[in-house]
């Protein structure tokens, strides 16, 4: 019998989040309810969607509000060992001023709450190389580039 040569095809599980921010410059880091460091609005991309389109959903679900999603700014591949393989989109939420945060609802089944940290000390509140993530969307953002990594890293 012959294998299934697609066997060897990766099937990374793929998703999609927003950098957004505070009028100081601030990111925005969200507190999720199953997790023990603080992450970016986002989440698994479904069936048929984009991953802009997942972005806005996830936002939407998480945050309760639906500010305009910019450009991407990251894709990070992002293998890990207890999840396997992993594709990740960043895209840039832009800046929520005090009228777009009044309207945040957090869906209390994900998140139970947020805080907005100065980027150059975003490494003491969450993981490494969702650090190294945020800080290369950071500096994509400002010269208008969007970058590619590997484990939160760029390659040469």
């Amino acid at each position: 019998m012959a294998s299934d040569p697609t066997e060897s095809f990766a099937r990374p599980r793929v998703a999609a989040g927003a950098l957004f921010f505070d009028e100081r410059g601030r990111v925005m880091m969200v507190v999720p309810s199953y997790k023990d460091y603080l992450d970016i609005p986002g989440g698994y991309i479904e069936h048929g969607e984009t991953p802009t389109q997942a972005a806005v959903r996830e936002v939407e679900e998480e945050l309760g509000i639906a500010p305009p999603i910019g450009r991407l700014l990251v894709v990070d591949w992002a293998p890990n060992p207890s999840e396997g393989d992993k594709q990740l989109f960043v895209f840039d939420g832009g800046v929520l001023d005090r009228g777009w945060q009044e309207q945040i609802t957090l869906d209390p089944a994900e998140l139970t709450g947020y805080e907005f940290h100065d980027v150059a000390s975003i490494e003491a509140v969450t993981i490494p190389r969702l650090a190294r993530r945020i800080v290369h969307g950071v500096r994509a953002r400002q010269a208008s580039t969007t970058v590619y990594l590997e484990s939160g890293e760029t390659i040469s």
